[in-house]
């Protein structure tokens, strides 16, 4: 596309050079042609006609030639902006759907997690209430032992909770 514009820069220049060497010759014949003032002003108003009907001619082809180049543009513009579309619309369906693959090997990794602790907790609860039954056991034999030696001085002034 940049060798079309290249192009388009060329014959716009060329046709500018052209139309002004063909003013100033028209202008120089004129001047130096042994005719009459009628004549010569005829001639004068033919060159100008000529030459307005030349630049129309020029603005059109440049018209039609940047009409061209914006279709042109247009049409890779709106190729590009499809193609861009497409692919965003790719990306974000994978990205979807690995963010759904980790969200589900997030939860999954968080249930085990759960049940682990839950686990582990239910096991350190049996062995806590394990250890404050052994407790409450050796309190009452204590107190037991303390109440048959006859040391009431060193006995526990509490009592225990009974057992759930």
């Amino acid at each position: 596309m940049g060798n079309d514009r290249d192009n388009g820069d060329n014959i716009s220049t060329r046709l500018t050079y052209f139309l002004v060497g063909a003013g100033i010759g028209a202008v120089l014949a004129l001047l130096f042609a042994p005719k009459s003032g009628e004549e010569l002003r005829n001639d004068i108003a033919d060159a100008t006609r000529k030459g307005i009907d030349r630049s129309k001619e020029a603005a059109q082809q440049l018209g039609a030639k940047a009409s061209e180049y914006y279709d042109t543009t247009r049409a890779k513009a709106g190729e590009l902006y499809e193609t861009a579309r497409e692919s965003a619309g790719e990306y974000y369906e994978s990205t979807r759907e690995r963010a759904a693959e980790l969200y589900d090997t997030a939860s999954a990794k968080a249930g085990d997690v759960v049940s682990k602790t839950r686990d582990a907790a239910t096991r350190q609860a049996g062995s806590i209430q394990a250890a404050v039954e052994a407790g409450k056991q050796a309190y009452v034999q204590e107190k037991r032992k303390t109440e048959l030696s006859g040391r009431t001085d060193a006995a526990p002034t509490y009592k225990p909770e009974k057992t759930m």
